[in-house]
């Protein structure tokens, strides 16, 4: 069982949609073990934006990608702008050598440090429901860049 760690903006309610879209899609996966989305573990015991619940945040994720067995990223963002927080996961699971399989269902260019990192590329919520985890076949984003 593949172990997950899944990245994406939960800030609006599109993004909460798309990432609660990936998660199920993650859970009907028979490959899938374990998901850790940030969405859904959010530090609750400590104040918001104060510097604790920043530390404490900031460890638990980075925890949580050095567990992963692949980090699922999800990249539909605004005006060319992804998510910094999910640009810092995608580039440190790059850096820990983890699989990286990139979601991105908008017609959007993708910064080619994105599409150059990844190890497979998606563009549908219901293909992380049959993706091989196991084997990780690799598919190349082929689109523009910017």
């Amino acid at each position: 069982m593949t172990n997950i760690y899944l990245a994406g903006p939960f800030f609006d309610d599109e993004q909460i949609e798309r990432i609660g879209r990936a998660e199920a899609a993650l859970a009907a996966n028979p490959q899938v073990g374990r998901v850790f989305s940030p969405r859904k573990n959010e530090i609750r015991d400590l104040t918001l934006g104060t510097p604790k619940w920043s530390d404490a945040t900031f460890k638990m994720d980075v925890r949580e990608i050095d567990q992963a067995d692949v980090v699922v990223a999800l990249i539909d963002y605004v005006d060319d702008q992804v998510d910094s927080g999910t640009a810092f996961e995608i580039g440190y699971a790059f850096h820990s050598q983890k699989p990286l399989v990139i979601l991105h269902e908008k017609d959007t260019k993708v910064n080619l440090m994105l599409s150059e990192s990844l190890t497979a590329y998606l563009q549908s919520t219901d293909a992380l429901k049959t993706y091989d985890f196991a084997t990780l076949p690799t598919s190349r984003y082929d689109g523009p860049v910017f």
